[in-house]
């Protein structure tokens, strides 16, 4: 189960390192061809989510490889399933159905991290 873990973990972790590092660097116009929905949303507000999505990819991979506060890793996990929930009502509301199926694929990945972390 603990390589089950890491290896969830882990793309998870790249997935939103690199997602949220766009979203703290990249402008409204670069990030538009990638995610129409950043005309919606304050800017600030993405900036915000990107931090969200880094310091989630952290909280992933950073506690239960030091071993303090591990239960951190399941909050992290947690919180990508809440994420992810949010973001396909996002997509729903501005009838983005490409971008619905990415957000099922990484609700699924996250609730198996949930699993897996609850284990450790």
């Amino acid at each position: 189960m603990n390589i089950a873990y890491w290896i969830v973990a882990g793309l998870l972790a790249l997935f939103y390192c690199y997602a949220g590092t766009l979203k703290v660097t990249r402008g409204r116009d670069r990030l538009r061809p990638m995610m129409a929905w950043v005309d919606r949303v304050p800017l600030p507000a993405v900036r915000a989510l990107g931090a969200v999505e880094v310091l989630g990819a952290i909280g992933l991979v950073l506690p239960p490889l030091t071993g303090v506060v591990p239960s951190l890793a399941l909050a992290a996990a947690i919180g990508f399933v809440l994420l992810q929930a949010g973001a396909i009502a996002v997509h729903l509301t501005g009838r983005e159905d490409r971008g619905i199926a990415l957000n099922v694929g990484l609700v699924v990945t996250a609730a198996v991290a949930v699993g897996l972390a609850a284990g450790l």
